[in-house]
């Protein structure tokens, strides 16, 4: 359902009339203003006389779309008509949502924050600076939003942007485009939502040496003041917001299932790159259970790129097994992982703790087949999958 927002908003009606209905991308409708309207706004004079209705407005945008040959584009238009017009944004992204969201999010929005800084236009989003943490209360507080005026943030530290690794302060359009992904999806108010981007620094040594770079042009901060900025968003977002869900996004693999597992008790938060990408893989889980007639007591796992997504499968599956009757361990000894040093075993150096609650004790398999020094998925499958169940079948 495409928002329908009123025009005066929560503004002051008649400050809002005269000077920001046509600025405000949420209350601005272009062309669709009726002549009543028009009068009714001190607009007579500043639209053409033509009144369309937003079906007419989309098509023409859509239109418009169609003309770019070149998907960055394609992003760039969608952005800016965004900016001035939102809820015909969103009626054309609901319209055409197959063709459109992969052009709003991944995988073009991965180049459009390659250049966010060279290219930078409008902020949507809240800027908070590991070098300056007593400004995130003040800077929430500014906003003039009360307990009940937002359900949504979306934040990120752009350490591990989709595929493309650490894009600092330009990772910032990671946490715009999901929002705008959660209003095409599933509806969620845009008015009623924050883009947040923890700017603590990048690694990334081209934005450092870049001079249109925007963010904080120093190394990413980590440990103590890197904690004390994530523990003062999360206070002070959920004390202002108490009935808002916290979402964390492109955490890097250091942070993201830590911070969970840390804050899940205390606030309302949730990891995407961990919950949701794991609530997608149950769903396909439960689908071919309930096809196969099996459980998740019946199911051996392999996981194949063992990150903080691949994990989060791992960590969710794991539940799965557990309510299905597996005690813990049973559970834990059904699940392998595979990194980029193959089969992931307790004698490995520097383990994250993601990674660690599944290694396998290298005892176990020290006699499986090794290619330079590693145990590669073939050998993985054929001695965790294939000869279990031929075991099984011949029992």
């Amino acid at each position: 359902m495409v928002p329908r927002l009123e025009v005066t908003s929560k503004k002051e009606p008649f400050i809002l009339a005269k000077s920001q209905v046509i600025a405000d991308p949420q209350t601005n409708r272009g062309t669709a203003f009726t002549v009543e309207e028009r009068k009714r706004l001190g607009l007579m004079g500043r639209l053409p006389a033509a009144v369309e209705t937003l079906e007419q407005q989309a098509a023409r945008a859509y239109k418009q779309v169609c003309r770019l040959d070149d998907d960055l584009d394609k992003y760039i238009y969608l952005e800016q008509l965004h900016d001035r017009n939102e809820v015909l944004y969103y009626k054309m992204i609901i319209d055409h949502i197959a063709e459109l969201l992969p052009v709003i999010y991944d995988p073009t929005i991965g180049e459009a924050i390659k250049k966010w800084s060279a290219d930078y236009r409008r902020s949507r989003a809240i800027y908070l600076s590991v070098d300056r943490v007593e400004d995130v209360r003040p800077t929430f507080e500014g906003l003039g939003l009360g307990p009940d005026d937002v359900d949504l943030l979306v934040v990120s530290d752009a350490e591990q942007i989709l595929g493309i690794g650490d894009w600092g302060v330009n990772g910032t359009d990671i946490s715009v485009g999901k929002l705008a992904v959660y209003t095409a999806a599933a509806g969620i108010d845009p008015s009623r939502v924050i883009a947040v981007n923890l700017d603590v620094g990048t690694d990334n040594e081209e934005l450092l040496n870049d001079p249109d770079y925007l963010g904080n042009r120093h190394a990413r901060v980590r440990g103590e003041r890197y904690d004390a900025l994530v523990n003062e968003y999360l206070s002070v977002a959920s004390e202002l917001y108490p009935h808002a869900l916290l979402h964390f996004e492109d955490f890097g693999a250091a942070n993201a299932r830590r911070i969970l597992v840390v804050n899940r008790a205390k606030y309302r938060i949730f990891n995407d790159d961990m919950q949701g990408t794991g609530a997608i893989v149950i769903s396909a889980v439960i689908a071919d259970m309930k096809t196969n007639g099996t459980t998740f007591a019946d199911q051996r796992l392999l996981v194949y790129g063992a990150g903080t997504a691949g994990t989060g499968m791992a960590d969710q599956i794991h539940a799965g097994m557990v309510r299905a009757g597996l005690t813990p361990k049973e559970a834990k000894n059904r699940i392998w992982l595979i990194d980029r040093s193959g089969l992931v075993t307790d004698d490995m150096e520097d383990l994250p703790d993601y990674q660690a609650t599944y290694a396998r004790n290298a005892s176990e398999v020290a006699d499986w087949e090794r290619t330079d020094g590693a145990i590669g998925l073939l050998e993985t499958v054929r001695r965790a999958m294939w000869q279990p169940m031929y075991a099984d079948l011949k029992a």
